[in-house]
């Protein structure tokens, strides 16, 4: 993409968005808080200036939503045809979100493309569960003194979600937590990651011209302040979170007996046994470890390969990475771009450079440009650095050795977090083993740590959260079971 080009996709994107305004009780208004630019991640300038919500606004925006809770939602066939519609909009759309993830994101065309292709799933996959709420007949007549008595459960919404949301999945994330909370029958009040709100804004527009109703969708801009005053408002019944551990623990101490559902950060491994291949397997690890720039909680950050093996992965590796075209995510070429800030970015080079200092070996990488990180490949590496102990959210990965299956198991286990992990094998007896065995909230065998399909269940264990994702079970998380008996006397 020119210069000429970019400079047009700033304008249809300043001009196509409400300019990145609030949504409240069916309205763009324009935010009365403070003022934030929307950076280009690759040129580090401005190209918009947004205003965030005042806690006046997000008073209303609460009241709002809690009123048209109490309206009632459309049916539930009503719902889904909404979310279908959506569905059609986006993909009509799909160069302006691409664009619009490129310049705000930093995402290259094939990583914004994929996350525009996953939105439309989850739209349909939502719209397909907002018509199959179902509850269960319970056998009353199997207690004793109940014949004649009938029982069965309905789900019923929550009421107002609280959708707080990451950067790095800025429409696919965004959609996993409104779509649902929308087919489950709750008011949806969205606030974006500051790095990123665009998107979110543009996802907005669609779904307000898809039919949302007055009320059902809001979206705030800001940051902490804005999370902060939603948890102080008591009509919120559920908060949906994705972002670092340090944060989710706030904001569920802060929720206290109300729902919430976490899905925090991670050190994702993956286990390479000696009888795996090699061919299928490499390729698979270096598109997991530096898609979106290595900023994926799944992300393969510790891959860990048996030492027979050992030297020529290190070798076959290294070739792959040292090929990955990095930089201009607007450059079709491009396979990993800009990191999120600049600031990352020197801090992800300082953590390389530590490991370099403390014997790490570097199998490929380069000098940081900016915000870009060249895909960099370590080996020789121990936990006492913190390549090897803190999650990096860049693009580096680290080679670690093993030489028994329990070893590697422990290893992975002996991390905090609990989120995903990928394991290539060809034994039946290891697969099974590292699917009882890893604590973590999904085990991929013969796939990498960041295997995932919009329709499985998605969430961790340990400090990776808990509650999850996937449309199905996000709708039974933002639901509750209400039991409904009939007496014939």
């Amino acid at each position: 993409m020119n210069s000429k080009t970019i400079a047009a996709t700033r304008s249809a994107t300043n001009s196509s968005i409400a300019a990145g305004r609030l949504l409240v009780d069916g309205e763009w208004v324009t935010g009365q808080g403070k003022s934030i630019d929307i950076i280009d991640k690759f040129q580090l300038k401005a190209f918009a200036t947004l205003m965030t919500a005042s806690q006046p606004q997000v008073q209303h925006a609460v009241d709002s939503a809690h009123a048209a809770f109490r309206r009632g939602a459309p049916v539930a066939f009503e719902r889904g045809a909404i979310l279908e519609r959506a569905a059609v909009l986006v993909e009509a759309r799909m160069d302006d979100f691409v664009h619009v993830m490129q310049l705000e994101g930093g995402f290259t065309a094939a990583d914004a493309s994929g996350e525009v292709r996953r939105c439309i799933q989850t739209l349909k996959l939502s719209a397909e569960e907002a018509r199959r709420l179902v509850g269960e007949v319970v056998p009353l007549a199997g207690a004793p003194n109940q014949a004649g008595r009938l029982a069965f459960t309905l789900r019923v919404p929550l009421g107002v979600v609280a959708a707080i949301t990451p950067f790095n999945s800025p429409l696919n994330t965004v959609t996993h937590k409104v779509a649902p909370a929308f087919a489950a029958g709750n008011a949806v009040i969205l606030k974006p990651a500051t790095h990123t709100p665009l998107t979110a804004c543009k996802l907005a527009e669609v779904l307000v011209e898809a039919g949302m109703p007055r009320g059902f969708l809001t979206v705030l801009l800001g940051s902490a302040d804005v999370a902060n005053w939603l948890l102080d408002d008591p009509r919120v019944r559920f908060f949906a979170f994705t972002g670092s551990t340090e944060v989710g623990r706030k904001i569920q101490q802060a929720a206290g007996l109300r729902r919430t559902q976490m899905e925090l950060g991670s050190i994702a491994c993956t286990i390479l046994c000696d009888d795996a291949h090699l061919d299928i397997a490499l390729p698979k690890i270096a598109n997991a470890g530096y898609r979106k720039a290595g900023q994926v909680c799944t992300s393969v950050q510790l891959l860990l390969v048996h030492a027979s093996i050992l030297d020529e992965v290190k070798q076959r590796l290294a070739v792959l990475v040292q090929a990955l075209p990095y930089g201009d995510p607007t450059d079709p070429k491009t396979v990993v771009g800009p990191v999120i800030s600049e600031a990352d970015a020197v801090r992800i080079d300082a953590w390389i450079q530590e490991a370099v200092d403390k014997g790490a070996q570097r199998l490929a990488g380069g000098t940081r440009q900016g915000a870009v990180v060249p895909p960099t490949l370590l080996a020789s590496i121990d936990d006492t650095m913190k390549v090897g102990c803190s999650e990096i959210f860049g693009p580096v990965v680290c080679i670690l050795p093993f030489t028994t299956l329990d070893e590697a198991i422990a290893r992975v286990n002996a991390t905090p977090f609990g989120l995903a992990s990928g394991i290539f094998t060809n034994r039946l007896d290891d697969a099974f083993a590292a699917a009882q065995r890893l604590e973590v909230g999904g085990v991929h065998i013969n796939e990498t740590s960041s295997s995932r399909v919009d329709l499985m269940p998605y969430g961790g264990s340990k400090d990776s959260g808990f509650g999850r994702e996937g449309p199905r079970y996000a709708v039974h998380e933002m639901t509750e079971e209400r039991i409904v008996t009939f007496s014939t006397n």
